[in-house]
């Protein structure tokens, strides 16, 4: 079983920053992919970006050039730097981490709430 703890959200203007992080606990996260997902009020849960095991990264339309995914696989962390923030960016952001080793796998964190102010 793998925990994830997201941290970093919080309330902000538009045109600000933030960076959230997701440790996760156990020996897997170096193999696996790890992304960003986020669920603002009365919408669905949509993916804003992914990074592979090899670092490989993918971004939604509408976050790209403005946010940032990165990891570092000694700290057992992924991260993601959101700048020239939005309103509509408003949402809960949730952390996942997937793959397969002997069986397949995909973990959730509880997420963080990002409020961007106009």
């Amino acid at each position: 079983q793998v925990q994830l703890v997201e941290s970093g959200g919080g309330l902000v203007q538009a045109g600000g920053s933030l960076r959230l992080s997701c440790v996760a606990s156990g020996t897997i996260f170096s193999i696996s992919a790890v992304g960003w997902y986020r669920q603002g009020p009365g919408k669905e849960r949509e993916s804003v970006a992914n990074i592979t095991s090899r670092g490989n990264t993918k971004y939604s339309d509408s976050v790209k050039g403005r946010f940032t995914i990165s990891r570092d696989n000694a700290k057992n962390t992924v991260y993601l730097q959101m700048n020239s923030l939005k309103p509509e960016d408003t949402a809960a952001y949730y952390c996942n981490v997937r793959g397969s080793y002997f069986r397949p796998y995909d973990y959730w964190g509880q997420g963080t709430q990002v409020t961007v102010s106009s």
